[in-house]
């Protein structure tokens, strides 16, 4: 599998996950399915009817983070973090991998932006 370093997922933090997912549904007609697990609410999209990208809505909880970000499908995470440091960015969240396999980290661009860059899993 080739990865192209393509924004292939969007997240949407929300202390109100159900008033987001309304807001999105009646917006733009997005629909969405419930993956989250551990008490997390996290609400899947395919976001266009399947001609954009993909994404989801995390629920934060009472006073957690609101935020927006995109997400760029790297290679390899650890690489992504050297290099974005080496070019002025910082890590936000440091890299983690999920029971899935999937890797991820969020990074800060020189002028604080929050973007998020992931590898999926090994083929099996």
């Amino acid at each position: 599998m080739t990865i192209s370093n393509a924004v292939t997922w969007f997240e949407i933090g929300a202390e109100r996950p159900d008033e987001a997912q309304r807001f999105y549904g009646d917006l733009f007609g997005w629909t969405f399915t419930e993956a989250g697990a551990g008490g997390v609410s996290y609400r899947t999209t395919e976001g266009g009817a399947g001609q954009g990208i993909g994404g989801a809505i995390r629920g934060t909880g009472e006073g957690g983070p609101r935020y927006a970000t995109f997400f760029v499908e790297v290679p390899d995470v650890a690489e992504t973090i050297r290099r974005a440091e080496a070019a002025g960015g910082k890590v936000h969240v440091p890299a983690k991998t999920n029971a899935a396999g999937l890797t991820f980290a969020h990074l800060l661009d020189p002028a604080g932006n929050h973007i998020g860059v992931f590898s999926p899993p090994p083929a099996a």
